[in-house]
């Protein structure tokens, strides 16, 4: 690869479950990222660099350009749209539901509903086309907190095991999206840096097909 090539990363599952991908690729970080203070990693493959940010982040660093390529949670996505990018693979990791939750047992009682979320789109788009008139109040963690408290009747999250809620007296009701993690690509750079990019897709999706 005679340019360097920037991937996008964020901390947290989604790096822990993409570095061994990464690495079947022939690209692994020449320090521990799990320690280092550093937000750009040089890498054992010439031309490819690593940098980590929020996961929310990752869209708008591909779409500018500032990154070529990035891994990102189908809900980001969803959530922030995928304008400007491209989506060639599903790497198939980080896997969980993006779900309505609410009180064991909750029923409608009333013309609207309250939903607490912070993927306020997401909601706004999920309950207008069920028909349902939704107050959506964006929160940023917690969301179990918003009915216990009477804040909202509903939430929109992340559910995984479905511990949180069962701990906190809620069930999932309806499963919105199944989310797992994705290679976007910057359309331009996918022009400039075609063989480059192209090789890390195959190698890529090689990796993926081994994991399944």
């Amino acid at each position: 690869m005679s340019e360097t090539i920037t991937i996008a990363l964020t901390k947290g599952r989604i790096l822990k479950e993409t570095l061994p991908l990464l690495a079947q690729a022939g690209i692994a970080p020449l320090d521990d990222v799990s320690k280092s203070r550093k937000l750009i990693f040089d890498t054992t493959a010439a031309g490819v660099r690593l940098v980590i940010i929020r996961g929310t982040d990752v869209p708008t660093y591909v779409r500018h350009g500032a990154a070529d390529v990035g891994v990102v949670g189908k809900d980001v996505l969803l959530e922030h749209g995928a304008e400007g990018l491209y989506e060639p693979l599903d790497l198939g990791i980080a896997r969980c539901r993006l779900m309505t939750a609410g009180p064991v047992g909750w029923q409608q009682d009333g013309a609207r509903i309250r939903v607490a979320t912070k993927f306020v789109n997401i909601a706004r788009d999920f309950f207008a086309r069920k028909g349902v008139h939704a107050d959506v109040i964006k929160l940023y963690g917690a969301m179990e907190l918003a009915p216990m408290m009477d804040l909202a009747d509903l939430i929109v999250d992340i559910v995984d095991t479905g511990n949180t809620l069962r701990a906190n007296g809620m069930e999932p009701i309806d499963e919105i999206a199944s989310v797992s993690s994705r290679l976007i690509v910057n359309k331009a750079a996918m022009r400039s840096h075609h063989s480059g990019i192209k090789a890390l897709i195959d190698d890529l999706s090689t990796a993926v097909e081994a994991q399944t």
